[in-house]
């Protein structure tokens, strides 16, 4: 049977991995609060590091009641024993019986996000980032104007910090260097 979160039971702070925090994530992980996630992303590594990682990551996850989201297929996420999957839509299909979190850059993939039946969509870059330099960004209006079109809850995802997710006046948010750095 498949999961349906209601929206208040979807974390409402969102940790993404990548090379640049890896080696802060232990200590990422034991400040958020309870309820939060992780998105393990982690593609620099190969295949067996990556898994190496992702299983001492979870045990770490599983004590603070964190949820774990495997960035990959979603046949990947169930089999590494992942809360749930994140990535395109086009990899949500078989995941019935777990967490299903997409990203929309515009319009058109915001509705494939809805038709993916995605569980929450992640709507990107609000912000300028590190992660995609010289990319454009939404802005807090782009944000706002593509939130508004989905019934689909909505992390804030590109540049964020507490504070701006404060002043955007969001639920939800993602973040890699605004929830590594000190």
């Amino acid at each position: 049977m498949p999961i349906q979160p209601r929206p208040e039971e979807l974390p409402r702070l969102w940790l993404m991995s990548d090379a640049r925090n890896d080696v802060v994530l232990e200590d990422a992980l034991a400040r958020l609060p309870e309820g939060s996630a992780l998105v393990f992303r982690h593609y620099h590594l190969d295949s067996v590091a990556r898994r190496e990682r992702f299983e001492m990551l979870r045990s770490i996850c599983r004590s603070k009641s964190l949820r774990l989201i495997l960035s990959d297929r979603a046949s990947k996420a169930r089999a590494w024993g992942a809360d749930g999957v994140y990535g395109p839509p086009g990899r949500l299909g078989d995941a019935a019986d777990m967490l299903r979190i997409t990203t929309a850059h515009d319009a058109a993939e915001l509705a494939a996000a809805g038709a993916a039946d995605a569980h929450a969509v992640m709507i990107s870059p609000v912000f300028a980032t590190r992660s995609h330099p010289g990319a454009p960004a939404l802005g807090p209006e782009g944000f706002h104007d593509l939130a508004r079109r989905t019934s689909l809850p909505v992390i804030a995802l590109g540049g964020m910090t507490a504070e701006r997710a404060r002043d955007l006046g969001v639920a939800r948010w993602a973040a890699i260097d605004g929830l590594t750095r000190n």
